[in-house]
């Protein structure tokens, strides 16, 4: 662990400690509450905290919110994201700050300064699929509770597979993943598997505390309820799933954090793609190499 200070390490024991499943539990139920006046006046206390632009979601008014679930998916205004229309180009999945990104070293990304983790851990031990990104690139994307919440493709992809994986529930905000080891490899998550244009992709949703689900357009909510095991879809012949640059692919319910896995010498990320930079989706990612 990084040096940090006496109440920064109580701040990261206590991630170890709390009900992490009970807490989440929680938020999902109190989500999903339609209070009327209650829910519109805790809808605009949220907005108002985490600064939120409304004036870009379809529907502007709190009243119009029936539940906190609906305004944490609330989409937007047609114009509000424009895809970059560069064919070469792809383009960023979801609003947030780019927690890390760079270049695969042999099966090693980078979390945060000081910490790696494995290609294999993420990847559930697929050892296959692990081999498929060694040496590629990878993009890590933050959403933090004021963010956009639905997730988009980066370039047009078939989807091939779909893994749920159990883990744990830490939160995955920036100071946490410097100093929790692993936190990406050991949270629960959705790996998705598509072939594309610029070659096999993996667009990853990692759950974290008070993510009370996360949805896929083509599955709906994948979590709850939580299994114990891993679970794997496969997507063949006419169960295959087609999308468009741009299109939406799921959604956090609650911020969360969004991996993208490139395959070596297939794509170059965007030189201006810098840990700590903020980010929308629609704007460029990589591109073809």
């Amino acid at each position: 662990m990084l040096s940090i200070s006496y109440w920064q390490r109580l701040k990261v024991a206590f991630q170890y400690v709390m009900p992490q499943l009970y807490l989440t539990q929680f938020a999902g139920w109190f989500a999903k509450q339609k209070w009327g006046a209650i829910t519109h006046f805790a809808i605009k206390a949220f907005a108002k905290k985490y600064h939120i632009d409304m004036s870009v979601a379809q529907k502007e008014q709190f009243n119009e919110y029936d539940s906190f679930n609906e305004f944490f998916i609330r989409p937007l205004k047609d114009s509000a994201r424009p895809i970059n229309q560069n064919p070469t180009a792809l383009c960023l999945p979801a609003d947030g700050r780019i927690s890390e990104c760079g270049h695969i070293d042999d099966n090693r990304l980078l979390q945060a300064k000081g910490h790696f983790f494995r290609l294999e851990d993420l990847l559930v031990d697929d050892a296959e699929l692990a081999n498929t990104f060694k040496n590629g690139e990878f993009a890590t994307t933050y959403l933090s509770p004021s963010d956009y919440h639905r997730v988009h493709m980066p370039c047009d992809g078939t989807l091939r597979k779909m893994i749920y994986v159990p883990g744990d529930l830490f939160s995955v905000n920036p100071f946490l993943a410097r100093h929790v080891p692993n936190l990406f490899a050991r949270n629960e998550r959705v790996i998705c598997v598509f072939d594309t244009e610029f070659g096999t992709m993996v667009q990853i949703l990692v759950g974290a505390t008070i993510t009370a689900s996360i949805g896929t357009t083509w599955a709906g909510v994948i979590n709850p309820p939580r299994h114990n095991e891993v679970k794997t879809w496969t997507y063949e012949g006419e169960s295959a799933v087609k999308f468009t640059k741009g299109q939406e692919m799921g959604w956090f319910q609650l911020g969360s954090t969004v991996i993208n896995l490139f395959q070596e010498n297939k794509v170059r990320l965007a030189d201006h793609l810098t840990a700590g930079e903020s980010v929308r989706m629609g704007e460029i990612l990589a591109y073809k190499n």
